[in-house]
């Protein structure tokens, strides 16, 4: 096995599993981006797409200069090319992180880019939530919390799911152009060290592993969004 991959992947071989380009290294950068993008986007995400929903003119809270506010800001930060967002935000992820290079530098862009992406699919998995069991609540008199977790939420679980595993495949391939600002992670090893170098073997196995993740991840909310579907029923 050993000679087999220093024949055929002698450049993979050569970057080794340590140090900083070392392929546990770029693992663990494309990991820890991974999940802390989609904790703090997500989070964000969330808010926003509940307000779409909640301040639309037939909301329970409707507001109209909420609901135009809201909706223009997630409009305009889904507009932006990533790669332009890295750097348009880069004051605000010095004044944040105090630094505009390396993994935590990356989540404040990445952040940005993930939660407008995420606040549409909420607010399409929310709007799905029949309007009958709404306005069977308010007439119960429960409360917009009550409403809101016990009703649009816990009835769109299954459907939150779903757009939650596709947010995290689409976090995935953000990650790779984090590399601009010195992020690392498997992108930046198939495009630095693969495709810079024409290694074709590492960007070929950095493709690999990538394509594992967002398997791993699609298979996993699959199974939680089937899982979720029945307990709905």
């Amino acid at each position: 096995m050993i000679n087999f991959l220093d024949k055929y992947f002698p450049n993979v071989v050569a970057l080794g599993w340590g140090g900083d380009a070392g392929w546990g290294t770029s693992i663990f950068q494309t990991l820890y981006m991974t999940f802390w993008s989609a904790i703090f986007g997500g989070i964000l995400g969330l808010i926003f797409g509940l307000l779409l929903i909640l301040t639309k003119p037939e909301g329970i809270l409707a507001n109209k200069v909420v609901y135009n506010i809201v909706d223009k800001v997630v409009s305009i930060f889904r507009a932006v090319p990533f790669i332009i967002l890295l750097a348009f935000v880069a004051p605000l992820t010095q004044a944040i992180v105090g630094t505009q290079i390396g993994m935590k530098a990356a989540l404040v862009p990445l952040t940005l880019g993930v939660f407008p992406f995420f606040a549409r699919q909420v607010q399409v998995a929310l709007e799905s939530v029949d309007t009958g069991k709404v306005e069977a609540a308010q007439a119960l008199g429960a409360s917009v919390s009550d409403i809101i977790f016990d009703v649009y939420l816990k009835e769109s679980r299954s459907e939150l799911a779903r757009v939650s595993t596709v947010t995290l495949i689409s976090l995935i391939g953000l990650t790779a152009m984090a590399g601009a600002v010195g992020a690392g992670g498997l992108g930046n090893t198939a495009i630095a060290y693969g495709y810079n170098r024409f290694d074709n073997d590492v960007t070929l196995v950095a493709t690999i592993l990538v394509l594992i993740l967002v398997l791993i991840v699609q298979v996993v909310g699959d199974y939680v969004a089937k899982r979720l579907n029945h307990q709905e029923r």
